[in-house]
């Protein structure tokens, strides 16, 4: 199900809009848009619906209605829907598909959650697999492989949940996870940082392959390798998301509303928001569809033709991004991927 990309919201542009990456350049020549295919994972009342608005600056995803309150108590099943939203970020068209998946963590028993969002997964990998080995290829194929997969933390203050655990170690080896605090002005700036680092020490306690900035072959200017460590030492990212638009010395600036104050989705002292919207659209959308295409998915293609499952038991090894344990001080290793025998690839 698609739906309609709504209205753009007359806000002030990013501080890193006109910054890019070298490796984003290729890109600009797609005239049709190049397509980037995110998933947004997550417990409700995180701000996932918020988020994509805010994200995309206008409202892809309208409020919702109150439902009846005597079935409040009934949770519903989850489920999967479709956004998409065309796009331009320093000259680069980019159609941004959106996998929403309301419903996730909300039941008692989430296993049967865990299992629909890997089978979706892969879901997609099979289909490219399958265009792969068709003696005449579909001119018309859309790739709909999942490039990156926002999972939003709840801000408990204290550590990684047993389902936070589970989702993002049953999921990692299958898609390039960016870990996300949703509503993080929830918690004072000391509780946050202390709740990051809490974060990041029990992904790499448990194992966890994210998307951890590894530095690419092309990265060897030192301003690519400090983006990246920069951007890895602010993992799990702090979102804040708001619609609300207020007139700053003349100009339109997101903001919540507090009876204490307002933060400001836009300014790096309140939020990660927007250095992440520049990681996803900018900077970071070339490598994180290389590793979708040359990592990931040649790692899927290979297990299945062999019949075998190369990453069971093996998490630490064969995990590309896992990390050690993070302090403040030194932040955290990088580990490349391994190299695995490619395909001709399906182009998008």
């Amino acid at each position: 199900m698609k739906e309609g990309s709504g209205e753009e919201q007359n806000v002030a542009p990013s501080v890193y809009s006109h910054v890019s990456r070298p490796g984003s350049h290729r890109y600009k020549s797609a005239k049709k848009g190049l397509p980037f295919n995110v998933m947004l994972v997550g417990e409700s009342g995180l701000g996932r619906t918020t988020f994509l608005n805010t994200l995309c600056e206008r409202v892809v995803i309208p409020p919702r209605e109150a439902g009846n309150c005597e079935q409040a108590h009934i949770a519903e099943p989850m489920q999967f829907k479709h956004y998409t939203v065309d796009m331009e970020e320093d000259g680069m068209k980019i159609v941004l598909n959106i996998i929403d998946t309301p419903g996730f963590g909300d039941g008692i028993d989430n296993e049967n959650c865990f299992t629909r969002i890997q089978e979706y997964i892969e879901m997609q990998y099979d289909s490219v697999l399958a265009e792969e080995n068709r003696i005449k290829r579909n001119t018309k194929f859309t790739d709909t492989r999942i490039h990156a997969l926002l999972y939003f933390i709840t801000p408990t203050g204290h550590s990684l949940r047993e389902i936070d655990v589970e989702l993002m170690r049953r999921l990692g080896s299958r898609i390039n996870i960016i870990p996300v605090v949703g509503r993080s002005d929830s918690l004072t700036p000391r509780e946050l940082v202390l709740f990051k680092q809490r974060v990041m020490n029990d992904i790499a306690a448990n194992g966890i392959p994210i998307f951890n900035f590894p530095n690419s072959d092309d990265d060897e200017d030192e301003e690519s390798v400090e983006e990246n460590a920069e951007l890895r030492a602010m993992l799990p990212f702090a979102v804040v998301g708001c619609e609300e638009v207020i007139n700053e010395e003349g100009r339109p600036v997101r903001v919540r509303k507090y009876p204490w104050g307002v933060v400001q989705v836009d300014n790096d002292e309140h939020s990660d928001f927007d250095r992440l919207r520049y990681v996803l659209l900018n900077s970071h959308i070339a490598d994180l569809r290389d590793r979708t295409q040359n990592g990931l998915y040649e790692l899927y293609r290979t297990e299945k033709l062999s019949g075998t499952n190369i990453i069971a038991g093996t998490a630490a090894a064969t995990n590309p991004t896992a990390i050690a344990p993070m302090t403040a001080a030194t932040g955290s290793p990088v580990v490349q991927p391994p190299m695995v025998p490619q395909s001709h690839p399906v182009v998008a």
